[in-house]
């Protein structure tokens, strides 16, 4: 395995590229600064308090002058810090919009107390058990939102006690805050992490879990210990990590080798150094359209009068809803759009994906459809609209086509023809019979 110097040598140098290529100047970020009021007593946890804060993002080599350092007037100057970010990793175009914008990133600071883990993926990172002196100083944990959800960062920062000047220790970063995929596909949920070469937890090694939550229910998908190279028992079927990624390029993304609709929902990456820990939440929803298939297919011919019951069937799709409509096209090409169908309630197939069905009442007699027409059903979903048609034919209108008359005429004939054969047969039988009466006399 690769020294962990090189490693996050490698790392660093990848993100600031990466990054910094993205953004030509580092953004001031207002930021909600959000705290619990200690309690009155007892040991219960006081209201939570929001300030707005500013942040003044640069990295090592930007200088910085004392006017913008000034706070606005309706932020505290007590909260007004510089964060010196190395990897640029802050600095990017989507934390960074232009002057007059009213849309802005979303931006929260909390105050972060370091702490052992005793997970056991992460315990060795402590195993020591000492408390290091550096953990005594100012610690910040601060989540990022860019702008269309670009990017979702999460940071945790260090400051000597008293010092309004922060370094990022640690940032862990999403590309994909919101995913979308068809079923079967494969799946790549972005995840990436950095580590502050300057600080002592450099190469002092790193965990990664991966944790799936949907409607208040978690379960752990993956989790690894870098430092002995080992992952947990509990790996779920199908999800893996980049291991020679991971450690060459801080690369811990989630490859889900094919999407099911169980998938769908919130997942968090987390990665753990020795008393710390940084997450970012992704979202993936598993969309597929549905298929269609209309009942009867195809449709029984029809009169002026008559009323045809047709089923538009949509199966195989997630996630719900879907919405019908149907649509009929007549012969001078005119469309109309019926309305006289219902809905069935939802079914769920054993992959959890979801049938529904559509039924309709054609009277013809209220329709003119002339010959018939070209009868559809539309099916709109999340994962995108689909169409089906059946052909309906109507026979014994008023107003017959030249094709319908010469039919028409054709058939009249042969029952013409049938009619005269049928006369001339009773005819000659009969004249038979009667000649042979005549003889018996005689």
């Amino acid at each position: 395995m690769t020294e962990l110097s090189t490693i996050y040598k490698l790392s660093l140098i990848a993100v600031t590229c990466f990054f910094q290529a993205c953004s030509s100047s580092c953004p001031v970020l207002e930021c909600w600064f959000v705290q619990e009021k200690a309690g009155r007593g007892g040991g219960l946890t006081g209201a939570t308090t929001q300030e707005k804060s500013l942040l003044h993002i640069r990295t090592e080599e930007d200088g910085q002058s004392d006017e913008s350092q000034r706070a606005p007037k309706d932020i505290n100057p007590e909260r007004v810090y510089s964060v010196i970010d190395p990897a640029g990793t802050l600095c990017h175009r989507s934390l960074n919009p232009p002057k007059g914008s009213v849309t802005k990133p979303q931006c929260e600071i909390n105050p972060f107390l370091p702490q052992p883990s005793s997970l056991d993926w992460v315990s060795s990172l402590t195993e020591s058990g000492l408390s290091p002196v550096y953990l005594q100083a100012e610690w910040f944990s601060s989540a990022f939102q860019g702008l269309n959800e670009q990017l979702g960062i999460s940071t945790i920062t260090h400051a000597p006690t008293g010092s309004k000047e922060h370094s990022v220790i640690l940032s862990v970063t999403t590309k994909t805050v919101s995913v979308k995929s068809r079923l079967g596909e494969p799946v790549q949920l972005d995840c990436g992490f950095w580590i502050n070469p300057s600080s002592p937890l450099y190469g002092a090694g790193f965990a990664v879990e991966w944790r799936y939550q949907f409607r208040g229910r978690g379960r752990l998908i993956l989790a690894y210990d870098g430092k002995t190279d080992r992952l947990a028992d509990t790996q779920e079927e199908g999800a893996t990590l980049d291991f020679e990624a991971l450690h060459e390029k801080g690369n811990a993304s989630l490859l889900l080798q094919e999407a099911k609709v169980l998938h769908s929902g919130t997942y968090i990456c987390t990665v753990y150094l020795p008393h710390l820990l940084a997450q970012v939440a992704l979202d993936l929803e598993i969309e597929e359209p549905p298929s269609l298939s209309i009942h009867p297919s195809p449709l029984p011919l029809a009169v002026p009068g008559q009323t045809i019951n047709v089923q538009c069937e949509a199966s195989g799709f997630a996630p719900l809803p879907v919405e019908f409509s149907w649509e009929i096209k007549g012969t001078d090409g005119k469309s109309k759009t019926l309305d006289s169908f219902s809905v069935t309630g939802h079914r769920q197939a054993w992959d959890r994906t979801f049938s529904q069905t559509s039924r309709l009442e054609i009277d013809t007699s209220k329709l003119d459809l002339g010959r018939g027409g070209e009868l559809t059903c539309v099916a709109v979903h999340a994962g995108g609209t689909r169409r089906t048609s059946v052909t309906l034919n109507v026979i014994g209108f008023s107003s017959p086509s030249i094709e319908d008359s010469m039919a028409m005429v054709g058939v009249a004939l042969v029952l013409y023809g049938l009619i005269k054969f049928v006369s001339w047969t009773f005819t000659s039988s009969g004249s038979a019979e009667a000649d042979k009466q005549d003889k018996k006399e005689k």
